[in-house]
């Protein structure tokens, strides 16, 4: 009997592993039946590094809204990593008890606010900054990294700060017991010792930030064009299938398929790869 439990019990587990296989399955497909079509047609080169996006003149040319999507995230990885760290460090090794049990739950409200309420503080507070005292439009690739800055906080934090606790104590005993300041220790025993989880959470922070559309559409002004400087307005992968799906059609609509597909693959890479770091450890 006690077997036989244990039986349906793994067996309903499978099912639900499976069915969440499929689901991804089917998204899989779907995306790929709708996209490949137009890339085909159009040439994968011409799609990816064409500098032209105008639907109704059959130009699909995707690679401004690369370039904005690249420098959006890589702007919100320098501003947001360094103090992601910094955070996760205090936890771990310097916050007091009482102290910490109020910044965690605190970092982890982040991560539940709706991103459209991140997107109206942008543009009621980041992007008038930006435009008073920075000048241009306010609307851009700095007010976007700020946005996306904040955005991904919670899972570095959370994730590096998991990756320093599991660490050994030993590590940072014996580091004290060589004679190394708090601080020595922990720059150069447990942060390198922790690398590969950091690393994770960075990757992990990167694909989140690729992939976010309600805030950015409302802060960095959706040009499709080069941007020349961080002030510029420029306009991402994920913000055009927002803006564009609602209306589009035929070829139009399929290019957006396209871009997603294109999308799918970047954030498989960076998944694939926080994986594969996580494993190496």
């Amino acid at each position: 009997m006690k077997n036989m439990k244990e039986k349906s019990t793994g067996s309903i587990f499978f099912i639900i592993a499976l069915s969440s296989l499929s689901v991804l399955a089917l998204i899989t497909v779907f995306i790929l039946v709708q996209g490949v079509p137009i890339i085909s047609k159009v040439g994968l080169f011409n799609f990816i590094f064409g500098m032209k996006w105008a639907p109704s003149q059959g130009a699909f040319g995707i690679f401004p809204m690369i370039i904005g999507s690249v420098s959006v995230t890589l702007g919100a990885t320098i501003i947001g990593v360094p103090i992601a760290i910094c955070c996760a460090i205090f936890l771990a090794e310097f916050a007091p008890p009482t102290l910490r049990n109020i910044f965690r739950p605190a970092i982890q409200l982040l991560a539940g606010i709706p991103s459209v309420v991140y997107g109206f503080w942008g543009v009621l507070f980041i992007v008038p900054f930006i435009r008073d005292n920075l000048g241009g439009p306010g609307l851009s690739i700095l007010a976007g990294s700020i946005i996306l800055a904040i955005m991904i906080l919670p899972t570095i934090i959370s994730i590096t700060e998991v990756s320093l606790l599991s660490l050994p104590r030993q590590y940072k005993e014996g580091g004290l017991a060589l004679g190394l300041t708090h601080w020595q220790t922990i720059s150069s025993v447990l942060l390198p010792a922790a690398k590969s989880g950091i690393v994770s959470a960075v990757i992990l922070g990167i694909g989140r930030a690729i992939g976010e559309t309600m805030a950015v559409i409302m802060v960095l002004g959706n040009a499709v064009a080069i941007p020349e400087s961080i002030l510029d307005p420029v306009r991402t992968l994920t913000t055009n299938i927002g803006i564009e799906m609602g209306y589009a059609s035929g070829e139009h609509q399929q290019a957006l398929f396209a871009t997603g597909i294109v999308l799918f693959v970047v954030i498989m890479i960076l998944n694939a790869t926080a994986q594969y770091i996580t494993r190496k450890k």
